[in-house]
């Protein structure tokens, strides 16, 4: 049988050099995700019908401090995650490396290397403390950001695709493609993902993990009110995502070393079924707890006028 012809398009991963600064579509597929993801927030939070009988869980000023912490916790946690489920070496080459680009690859994180579930960890983190800090409510914040954090997914599952990486295993549908052009013989010497065509997983993700999974959450939000019940909105995230996730995991090549788990297990699997677990317990939990009003608003003193 003929193989499809499909080749993979000379996308440049840099857009624009701006003197020696690259500016990459991935880095702006983050800042991207990021502000869509403020906007989309913010109009949350100022729809007060959504979180009836309860309050917005904070302030859209708060909101503007809150996204600097989950931009932190994103990025920190995505790469140190990266680095700790699946290339560990990173963190042994801080003592042992040879020469000082080694020794602090962890650190360079322009040369690639992100974890979506390190990523979620560290954002997760960020909001607790910050609703801790602040004495606001963490699930009702975690809700908030978790109905937006598809959008991110979405541009970053298509600046996973330019960049001609995270491809899925070879295929002979009619839209697989060869994940091989004249940019990355250069820049590697060789094709990493050989000349066999391919599934495009990195479409499927990002219409899955990103427009599906939006729509989903936002039927929740605005059909279901589901704002009102605090960790519903998080656990439907965290199943949908798990579920998601695991499914795709059968047509996405496991990454280098990690393709011979047990029980045809791959990273994204293991990882994910946690996920899944607590997603669903997040959802039994918010559905079995009735709604508590917020406290009422109280009431402006008056000054006394002396008869």
């Amino acid at each position: 049988m003929e193989l499809p012809l499909v080749i993979f398009p000379e996308f440049d991963p840099v857009l624009i050099h701006l003197g020696p600064l690259p500016i990459r579509w991935y880095a702006l597929a983050y800042v991207a995700g990021i502000v869509l993801g403020w906007w989309y927030a913010g109009v949350l939070l100022k729809k007060a019908s959504l979180w009836s009988p309860r309050r917005a869980p904070l302030t859209t000023i708060q909101l503007d401090d809150l996204i600097l912490w989950v931009t932190l916790g994103i990025i920190l946690g995505g790469r140190l995650g990266y680095a700790l489920f699946y290339k560990p070496v990173m963190y042994l080459q801080l003592f042992t490396g040879h020469g000082w680009g080694e020794r602090l690859e962890l650190f360079q994180l322009w040369t690639g290397g992100m974890s979506f579930h390190g990523g979620l960890l560290g954002c997760t983190i960020a909001v607790v403390l910050y609703a801790w800090r602040n004495k606001l409510p963490t699930l009702s914040i975690g809700d908030m950001a978790l109905a937006t954090a598809p959008l991110g997914l979405c541009f970053g599952r298509l600046a996973n695709f330019i960049n001609g990486e995270l491809w899925g295993r070879e295929t002979t549908v009619p839209w697989a493609i060869r994940f091989c052009n004249a940019r990355i013989q250069e820049m590697y010497g060789v094709c990493p993902a050989g000349d066999m065509p391919r599934h495009p997983s990195q479409l499927y993700e990002a219409g899955l993990e990103g427009i599906v999974l939006f729509s989903i959450l936002a039927l929740a939000v605005w059909k279901f009110r589901l704002l009102a019940k605090p960790g519903y909105v998080t656990g439907l995230f965290m199943v949908g995502y798990g579920v998601i996730r695991a499914s795709l995991e059968n047509v996405r090549q496991p990454d280098a070393g990690l393709d011979h788990l047990p029980f045809g297990l791959t990273m994204g699997m293991i990882l994910s079924t946690p996920m899944i677990l607590i997603g669903a317990w997040l959802i039994w939990r918010a559905w079995k707890t009735a709604p508590v009003p917020a406290p009422a608003e109280p009431e402006p003193e008056t000054e006394k006028v002396a008869a």
